[in-house]
């Protein structure tokens, strides 16, 4: 069942590994990258009460001494506060620069963490041992690292790669469902930006991989993988294609800062909804059928996500203001909004032009 995906830069290639029981490896293969015997671990509060202990006998098990940091889980440890207690607890390990630092967790402790490794000494390596599947799908891959801030959502970050990424689909079996699910909305977004066959076969198979279905899980978490390691090649610091990777993101950012980086909205629920509205402002652009919003959000719905703004619980913003929160998103050029679009299924492109007036209608519509 094991995969592995080259990431292919230059000077700064890496490999995903992808499969059940890799956190007993991590020792293993961890210790092959070099550096000092000691390794600073940081991750969150659930997963440390779940994992921390199997993966410091990993590292023992090669020899390794560990020391960790747990941080109390959820979006909001993104933040000043938790970034410099991240770098200060590294400087205490008197982490070097051949040293290297695991981030062990989802999404949040994966960007938080990266972001300390990538300017703790202008620059150290670091692991991603990514514990849910939005993490394994996207964020442990590609080197986007950041925080959150009052202004938005990874305004304040930097590239760096890192050195392995070890996604072992095992884990995905200790997570809350509505967590699974939610990362759910990172994988569809691969089929629906570039890749309409896998977006065949998650109609297919997704609800099985939803059930436990361990190949289904691999083949579509290396599927994706695959996907996003191609894209980051060609366009590591997003100045074309790897934009494409943003399909359903800038309604998505939107949402979350307005329900305040909170679980009223997971990311993935946000990009799922965000997925929903991109293409109804694809149809009414006329750049795709009208068939193509009402499969995707059959799809969705059918996997128990969300597919509109009235979807999520609590009082939200009208579509005036969610539209001025747009405006902050990293993806504006020049004061324009740049949106991903679709001309079908499998069929993403990037535009800033887009008439503000169909953005606003379809906002209304959705809430």
């Amino acid at each position: 069942m094991m995969t592995t995906v080259p990431v292919n830069l230059p000077g700064r290639a890496y490999d995903v590994v992808i499969g059940p029981g890799l956190l007993a490896e991590a020792g293993t293969r961890i210790a092959a990258l070099g550096g000092r015997r000691h390794v600073a671990i940081l991750t969150d509060e659930t997963i440390a009460g779940l994992h921390l202990v199997a993966l410091r006998e990993a590292l023992a098990q090669s020899g390794l001494t560990s020391a960790a940091l747990a941080l109390p889980a959820g979006e909001a440890t993104k933040s000043w506060a938790q970034l410099e207690a991240c770098c200060d607890f590294l400087l205490d390990q008197k982490v070097e620069r051949g040293d290297v630092v695991i981030a062990f967790g989802g999404g949040v402790v994966g960007d938080l963490g990266g972001f300390a490794a990538a300017i703790l000494r202008r620059g150290v390596r670091f692991v991603q041992i990514p514990t849910t599947l939005l993490a394994q799908v996207d964020s442990s891959v590609g080197g986007k690292t950041g925080i959150n801030t009052g202004h938005g959502k990874n305004l304040i970050g930097a590239f760096h790669q890192p050195s392995l990424v070890l996604a072992d689909t095992a884990l995905l079996s200790t997570l809350p469902r509505r967590d699974f699910l939610a990362g759910y909305g990172e994988v569809v977004k691969y089929g629906l930006l570039g890749d309409v066959k896998f977006f065949d076969w998650l109609e297919g198979h997704a609800p099985a991989m939803a059930e436990g279905d361990m190949d289904a899980r691999v083949y579509a978490v290396t599927r994706s993988v695959q996907m996003k390691a191609e894209i980051v090649v060609r366009d590591e610091t997003e100045q074309g294609d790897r934009a494409l990777l943003n399909l359903g993101h800038t309604f998505c950012h939107a949402l979350e800062k307005a329900t305040g980086y909170s679980d009223r909205l997971l990311h993935g629920e946000g990009v799922a909804i965000g997925c929903a509205l991109a293409f109804e402002l694809s149809s009414r652009l006329g750049l795709c059928s009208q068939e193509d919003p009402s499969r995707v959000r059959d799809h969705l719905k059918a996997m128990n996500l969300k597919v509109d703004i009235r979807d999520v619980a609590g009082d939200m913003p009208d579509a005036q203001t969610l539209l001025g929160m747009m405006g902050q998103d990293k993806k504006v050029v020049a004061g324009k909004l740049r949106f991903v679009l679709a001309r079908g299924i499998g069929e993403a492109f990037v535009t800033s032009d887009v008439p503000p007036d169909k953005v606003l209608a379809v906002l209304k519509d959705a809430a």
